[in-house]
């Protein structure tokens, strides 16, 4: 429920009460409140008053003036405000930089995605985020005092302060360099999100993962991290490293935390170098480009190329060792696989479902393929955003309005 602060007056309860189904309700009464909420008809029109005059809810034309009118006293209708600000989603991944601007409902107004270099400094690379933050919001042509909370998905575990902790190599300094501080002073709210846990927020709003209590969306196109569901809390750690990625680095049959596109390059390499597959063959004819793009190979495994289908199985196989590994700790119904690649992962997870029950004793967890696809931390980003408007910003924002009123 959304927090109430006390400025808004005795009755609190109720206005919390009114504001939270206000936020899913659309266009409604004060019937349509009491027969939700259970408050009285005279304790609902105070606490939709109250917000009325803290215009966090605008009054619509009644029933007459809609043209809806029959007979009788038309009723008053309502909606939550349209201007009360905007959302921020970040997706800050090692190679890519995806700004989102949304309303705080439903409603997508900018969208940027670029490509960005991974050796960038750790200067180099704030400076970038917040160059992309201020273009997409001059576009939007959002000021910056409107925007009521900003989410940032970074690909290093992250503590509930939003502070990354040491890597050895300084890989996750430079990912998170310091973005709680550097962009503290750009919302009220400012939360800073390892990316696959925003990625298991998404596939649980919007994705594969919705009404499901215990599942992992394992993001898997660049490197392996697990955001992990168990009986629907997310799980976090310490230092927010719960599902990193690291410790694929030491499982036989694994080996790395590098991701699927480098798992399906190496095996064609492997395979080509070996003989296995013949050098003039259409997947041998990849091995001279500098990367193989994996959709290319899932493409022709789809296909029934036997070349590919032997490069998928073994991937496969990989991904069955990750799901077992994921299944043992932490026993979800489903895994859901997610990032660029999953849109075209469908071979490789047919040759993971043959493998996996000898992987594992407990019953073997559903793997899914994400249908969110690139965008997947930027979901999770924006519905984490929208979940801080509207149960920390918004109230605070209705009791500063009420507090100015004359």
């Amino acid at each position: 429920m959304a927090e109430v602060p006390a400025g808004l007056g005795t009755g609190r309860a109720s206005v919390s009460a009114v504001l939270d189904f206000a936020w899913d309700a659309g266009e409604f009464t004060a019937t349509d409140v009491m027969a939700t909420t259970s408050l009285t008809r005279s304790t609902a029109i105070d606490a939709i008053d109250t917000l009325l005059g803290a215009e966090v809810l605008r009054e619509l034309p009644n029933a007459r003036a809609a043209g809806s009118y029959r007979s009788g006293r038309p009723a008053r209708r309502f909606a939550l405000s349209a201007d009360l600000g905007v959302v921020v989603g970040i997706d800050a991944g090692d190679t890519h930089l995806a700004v989102t601007i949304a309303d705080p409902l439903d409603r997508t107004l900018v969208h940027h995605r670029v490509e960005i270099a991974p050796t960038q400094s750790a200067d180099e690379r704030r400076a970038t985020i917040i160059e992309q933050l201020r273009a997409a919001l001059d576009e939007a042509g959002i000021p910056r005092d409107r925007v009521l909370a900003l989410c940032v998905g970074v690909a290093a575990p992250v503590d509930r302060m939003g502070i990354s902790p040491p890597h050895p190599d300084g890989f996750w300094e430079r990912t998170n360099p310091g973005l709680a501080e550097a962009l503290r002073d750009w919302a009220p709210v400012v939360e800073i999100k390892n990316d696959a846990q925003l990625a298991a927020i998404a596939e649980g709003a919007v994705g594969a993962a919705i009404g499901c209590r215990d599942y992992v969306a394992l993001l898997a196109s660049e490197r392996f991290g697990g955001g992990v569901v168990v009986d629907g809390h997310v799980l976090h750690g310490a230092h927010g490293g719960v599902g990193e990625g690291i410790m694929f680095d030491h499982i036989v049959g694994v080996g790395s935390a590098f991701g699927l596109r480098y798992a399906v390059q190496d095996q064609v390499r492997a395979a080509v170098q070996s003989r296995e597959i013949a050098g003039d063959s259409a997947l041998g004819r990849l091995v001279d480009r500098r990367h193989i793009d994996p959709r290319l190979v899932l493409t022709l495994a789809a296909s029934g190329d036997a070349d590919a289908v032997l490069i998928t199985d073994r991937v496969g196989a990989t991904v069955a060792r990750i799901v077992g590994v994921l299944g043992s700790m932490y026993d979800p119904s489903r895994v859901i696989v997610c990032g660029a690649v999953a849109e075209s992962i469908e071979p490789v997870l047919t040759a993971a479902r043959r493998i996996l029950p000898d992987e594992l004793h407990l019953p073997a967890p559903e793997i899914l393929a994400s249908t969110l696809g690139a965008e997947v931390v930027s979901v999770g980003a924006i519905a984490t955003a929208r979940r801080a408007a509207r149960e920390r910003t918004v109230p605070r924002l209705a009791e500063r309005r009420l507090s100015e009123r004359p």
